[in-house]
């Protein structure tokens, strides 16, 4: 099984903490959407496996209309194996999610939709330089929820300022529409962004990574105790609604990736697409590809299995390391996480025989920077 990433490269406005490929120009939107579904038919034998996951990120995906929405989703179908019932996801934003939206996407095959609700607050939105305001984010649930069963939101913490009881209550609104999936991240300062500009100018406060920690307590040990699994560093979903699209990413499956500045895998290659709109219009109309090619070295491909397995409930399995990378990787790896192990951050599982290496909730938090220590920066 193999999934379809779209990027749709547009934002009505850029909110100040995003570094995403987009423009808040419209102008080229529809040579754009000729040019993704020029694309899709340019690379139609690169994947042979079933479809599973149509993913419509960006960008923001809600600027599109629901005719270019369904134009798109069809070329996929004809150019591609799909697989039966694929999971459809379509990134969206509250302001453009008005009823007669809604009601006119769920006629389409989208069954997912992706929310960036990022707070509930007027005042954490207009930080962000968020699109829409907490009134929009609460009507567009309201009505989402009637015509959708699989909807996944997205929140932010680790805002300046935010309290402890100001995050609880994000979670609690959010848990008060019942829905399956949250996908949830901290505040973080990008270079070239405009929050990294007012850091930087005293304007406003540089974020603080132990209130983003004490958040992330709170977000997991609430998300829990309200039957949600804590699949992935980042997401946090009921069972039967884990993101598809999102986990196959990290269990290393094949993916096609559509539009500028979109990323593929396809089991030993990376290759990412020009991030310039107008370039990638203008190559894409001379029927060539605009994209680059890295093949994966051996540590490449060890490094993000310990990345990306280290980051999700299923861990790292040693089994698979040994299969995949031999014996030297695998000792490589437990020499290295064995003061991560001492200190109760990292823990190994023996489930069924099968050896497993998993960060404890002590560690959770500490993730990404653990699983750089045990990077192989040199070939073994």
């Amino acid at each position: 099984m193999a999934g379809i990433y779209i990027h749709i490269p547009f934002c009505k406005q850029a909110c100040h903490y995003c570094d995403f490929h987009f423009s808040t120009s419209m102008k080229k939107k529809t040579a754009m959407v000729e040019a993704l579904e020029k694309e899709l038919i340019l690379r139609k034998n690169e994947i042979n496996e079933p479809i599973e996951t149509i993913y419509f990120g960006g960008g923001t995906p809600s600027v599109l209309s629901v005719a270019e929405i369904n134009l798109l989703i069809a070329a996929v179908y004809h150019h591609f194996d799909v697989a039966e019932n694929p999971e459809i996801t379509l990134e969206a934003n509250p302001d453009d999610l008005d009823k007669e939206k809604i009601i006119a996407l769920a006629q389409t095959l989208v069954n997912r939709l992706s929310i960036g609700i990022q707070s509930f607050f007027e005042e954490d939105l207009k930080l962000m330089n968020r699109a829409h305001n907490a009134q929009e984010a609460i009507n567009c649930l309201e009505t989402a929820t009637q015509y959708f069963s699989n909807i996944s939101i997205d929140l932010i913490y680790g805002i300046q300022h935010m309290s402890p009881e100001h995050w609880k209550e994000n979670i609690a609104t959010a848990l008060s529409f019942n829905i399956p999936h949250i996908s949830s991240y901290a505040l973080t300062v990008e270079p070239k962004t405009a929050l990294a500009k007012f850091i930087e100018k005293g304007i406003i406060e540089d974020v603080d990574d132990a209130l983003a920690q004490q958040h992330f307590n709170i977000l997991t040990e609430t998300l829990e105790k309200n039957n949600f699994v804590h699949y992935e560093l980042s997401n946090f979903g009921k069972e039967g609604f884990f993101s598809k699209n999102n986990t196959a990413y990290w269990l290393g499956k094949k993916y096609l990736g559509i539009g500028p500045s979109a990323h593929s895998f396809d089991g030993n290659n990376r290759s990412w697409n020009i991030n310039n709109n107008s370039k990638y219009i203008q190559i894409i109309t001379e029927n060539k590809l605009p994209s680059e090619v890295e093949n994966l070295s051996v540590t490449d491909r060890y490094n993000e299995a310990v990345m990306t397995g280290l980051r999700t409930v299923w861990g790292v399995s040693l089994k698979k390391i040994t299969e995949d990378f031999g014996e030297n990787y695998v000792a490589y790896l437990l020499k290295q996480a064995k003061k991560y192990l001492e200190k109760e951050l990292l823990i190994i599982t023996d489930e069924a025989s099968v050896k497993t290496l998993k960060a404890t909730q002590k560690g959770k938090f500490l993730t990404d920077g653990i699983a750089s220590d045990l990077f192989i920066i040199d070939e073994i």
